[in-house]
């Protein structure tokens, strides 16, 4: 069971108070305004989470947030001991990367990475992989860390993804489909052909650090890359600031 990570989805309206956590407001199709402690903040939005990156605003510990639009929201969270200031987060100071080779090239935008935006425990990125292709590839753990994987592909179609917790698991998902890994190493996460896939990766622990360590009966993956090209399907979204 999770402890200090937690995601909702939501839509159109809702109204929570966050107590001892921590929340970014993402749209995941649609736009709103969202309103903390009496502040208003216009979020623009997106299509779909395959057509823009988007805006986002930080609600800190402690507030009061009501949310009016029309769409879907992301609501990734975490508990929290020191409080910021509300924040918009604009679409365009959102570093987008493209990572890995071949056919592991995806797109990560690093909306809420420990690098690109503050937060006391909180972690989230989305990430965007091209129909056929494998991402969270090499398999890796992130320790001391949990992490909630929320999934949408296009068309209706399906991916899926390989966690291992003591024995290996592979689990087909869908749109709305959610995995939660309290621990253990997982990936990858694959795009069946002729569907894109999406994720939206949300992580927290004792520590706001990636602790990122390879599985090492694959880490070999990462060096095969060098002579490889990456995928000229992406970036699948606006235009990247290339960071790895």
């Amino acid at each position: 069971m999770l402890e200090v990570t937690r995601l909702r989805i939501v839509k159109d309206h809702d109204a929570f108070d966050t107590g001892g956590d921590e929340v970014i407001v993402l749209p995941l199709a649609g736009s709103c305004r969202v309103t903390i402690d009496g502040e208003d903040f216009e979020l623009h939005g997106r299509e779909s989470v395959f057509s823009a990156v988007t805006d986002f605003v930080y609600a800190p510990i402690g507030s009061h947030v009501e949310i009016e639009g029309s769409g879907r929201f992301a609501l990734p969270s975490a508990a929290a001991t020191r409080r910021f200031p509300a924040r918009y987060g604009p679409a365009e100071d959102v570093p987008v990367e493209l990572r890995g080779a071949g056919n592991a090239s995806r797109q990560v935008n690093n909306f809420a990475s420990v690098e690109a935006f503050e937060c006391d425990k909180l972690i989230a990125v989305e990430v965007l992989t091209p129909n056929g292709n494998w991402s969270s590839y090499p398999p890796h753990r992130h320790d001391e860390l949990e992490e909630i994987y929320y999934f949408e592909i296009t068309g209706g179609g399906f991916a899926y993804q390989r966690v291992y917790d003591g024995m290996e698991l592979l689990a087909e998902v869908r749109s709305g489909d959610r995995i939660d890994l309290p621990r253990g190493y997982h990936g990858p996460s694959m795009a069946a052909p002729g569907y894109d896939l999406y994720y939206l990766n949300v992580m927290a622990g004792s520590v706001r650090e990636w602790n990122f360590v390879d599985d090492p009966d694959h880490a070999w993956i990462r060096d095969s890359w060098a002579d490889q090209e990456m995928d000229p399907r992406l970036p699948m979204t606006s235009a990247p600031r290339r960071t790895a």
